[in-house]
């Protein structure tokens, strides 16, 4: 008899990579890369786990002739923990971005990763051609923002689990092999002290304001970090972005509802290739 609470999606087998590692000033950041002459998509993880985190979405992305690449920040599963003066998350993923020879990227950050993809994009805005923004409060520096952040997560929030604060209570009920999973990945993704994302500039308003990538904005209905009303806030403030509240998941839908999720990811990477857009050059690859 099917589970009336919950129908389990298997992690699917994974697309084969090449892994390596990159200098970034010191530091080796580990990543896998599935290759091929599809555009790249970048996987930006959350701040709970890793770039092993992205089970669902790899085979999807590579499935649909996407070239998909995942790395570990500073301190997370397999890079290395160390920091230096004047580092941010922007030129280190810039560092990966030169090392694979890439001319033009999609990134699709999660939570914290989130922070990385607009560091990125604020930066090196020609070397982008779309982001999606998945559950993450993006680190906005405003004063209305915070006040709603404030009265959102109360100052014992952050004592609390991190399948309670993350994972919707529909999925911790009805999946409980897909929160060993997760626990899983959760615990081998910081291998040391948790390193904070440095950023090279400080989100506000207004910069949101001035962004004109393709923007896709998207969070679980039950997120305790970025629920609906938070997330609208966010889109009223970046132009012309694509808003999607996944049901029955939490602050990870990409892995509490990956099909839903993965068919929302591929229709916005998609559009812009039916578009019209200017063809990507596929340039030729480092290796380690």
């Amino acid at each position: 008899m099917a589970n009336a609470m919950w129908t389990p999606v298997p992690i699917p087998a994974q697309a084969p990579v090449t892994e390596g590692t990159v200098d970034v000033r010191g530091t080796r950041l580990w990543y896998w890369d599935t290759g091929g002459p599809g555009h790249p998509v970048i996987l930006l993880h959350a701040g709970t786990q890793s770039a092993a985190g992205w089970v669902y979405q790899q085979p999807a992305l590579a499935r649909a002739g996407y070239r998909a690449i995942g790395y570990s920040r500073r301190g997370y599963y397999r890079s290395d923990s160390t920091t230096d003066p004047g580092w941010t998350v922007a030129d280190d993923l810039h560092h990966l971005v030169a090392h694979l020879g890439l001319r033009s990227v999609d990134l699709v950050g999660a939570a914290q990763g989130g922070f990385v993809v607009l560091d990125y994009l604020f930066a090196y805005p020609d070397r982008v051609r779309g982001v999606a923004i998945v559950s993450s409060y993006m680190g906005i520096q405003e004063p209305d923002y915070a006040a709603v952040n404030t009265r959102l997560r109360p100052p014992f929030f952050a004592t609390l689990p991190h399948d309670f604060q993350e994972l919707s209570p529909s999925y911790r009920a009805g999946n409980p092999e897909g929160v060993a999973a997760w626990h899983h990945e959760e615990e081998r993704a910081v291998t040391g002290k948790r390193i904070a994302p440095v950023l090279r500039t400080t989100p506000t308003w207004a910069l949101l304001e001035g962004i004109r990538h393709p923007v896709l904005l998207a969070t679980g209905d039950s997120d305790l970090y970025v629920p609906p009303s938070l997330l609208r806030m966010q889109a009223s403030h970046i132009p012309g972005a694509e808003v999607h509240v996944v049901p029955e998941a939490g602050h990870s839908p990409y892995w509490e509802q990956p099909a839903l999720f993965n068919r929302i990811l591929l229709d916005f990477l998609a559009k812009r290739f039916a578009a019209g857009t200017a063809p990507w050059v596929t340039p030729t690859r480092k290796k380690k």
